[in-house]
C-alpha cells in the first residue's frame, strides 16, 4: 500500500472498478511488451466510467521520449474531449508516474490517480520523487498506488529479465 504526507488527498479504497481498469490497463501494457517498449499502459476514465483515452509506452517506436503510456492517454481523451482540462476523470497506469508525466497529471486536472508498481528509480509520487506533496500545487489530487501491484510489479521485472537473457545470449 502506498500513503503519501503533506496536503494530497489519500485515497486507500479499491473498488471493483479499480481492479477492472488496471486489468484493461495490463492488456495495453502487453501491447507495449509486444512492440519492444516497457511494457505500461494506461487507461483514462471519466467519472461517468466511460474510456476516454488509453495509451502504452511507445516511445522506442514513436521515436519520442514523451511517449509515455500516461502521455498517449491524456493526449487522446484531451483531444476526444476537446478540452486540456480533464476533471473528475481518473488515470489508471501499471507503473507509479515519472516527473514528466506527474506534470502533465497535474497541468490536465485529473481528479484521481490509481497506480500499479511503484517505481523506486523514477517515480515522481513517492517512491523517488514527491510531485505531489508541495504544498504550493494548485491541484489536489486523490491518488492510490498499490492496486495489483504485484500483476504490474511482475509484469516489468520479467521484461527486463528477459531482456537481460536475450543480451547475454547475443554475446
Amino acid at each position: 500500500m502506498f500513503i503519501r504526507k503533506a496536503d494530497v488527498s489519500c485515497d486507500l479504497s479499491i473498488s471493483e472498478q479499480d481492479i477492472y481498469f488496471m486489468q484493461q490497463a495490463l492488456l495495453l501494457a502487453n501491447k507495449a511488451e509486444l512492440q519492444g517498449e516497457i511494457p505500461v499502459g494506461a487507461i483514462l476514465v471519466s467519472e461517468n466510467g466511460e474510456v476516454i483515452g488509453e495509451g502504452w509506452n511507445q516511445s522506442i517506436s514513436l521515436s519520442d521520449p514523451t511517449a509515455h503510456a500516461e502521455i498517449l492517454a491524456i493526449r487522446q481523451a484531451g483531444n476526444k474531449l476537446g478540452n486540456y482540462r480533464l476533471l473528475n476523470s481518473t488515470l489508471y497506469v501499471t507503473l507509479e508516474p515519472c516527473t514528466m508525466c506527474a506534470g502533465a497529471i497535474l497541468h490536465s486536472r485529473i481528479g484521481r490517480l490509481v497506480f500499479g508498481a511503484s517505481d523506486y528509480k523514477t517515480g515522481a509520487i513517492g517512491s523517488r520523487f514527491h510531485f505531489f506533496e508541495d504544498y504550493k500545487m494548485n491541484h489536489l489530487l486523490k491518488i492510490r498506488g498499490g492496486v495489483m501491484a504485484q500483476e504490474c510489479s511482475q509484469k516489468i521485472s520479467q521484461f527486463f529479465k528477459n531482456r537481460r537473457m536475450q543480451k547475454k545470449l547475443l554475446k
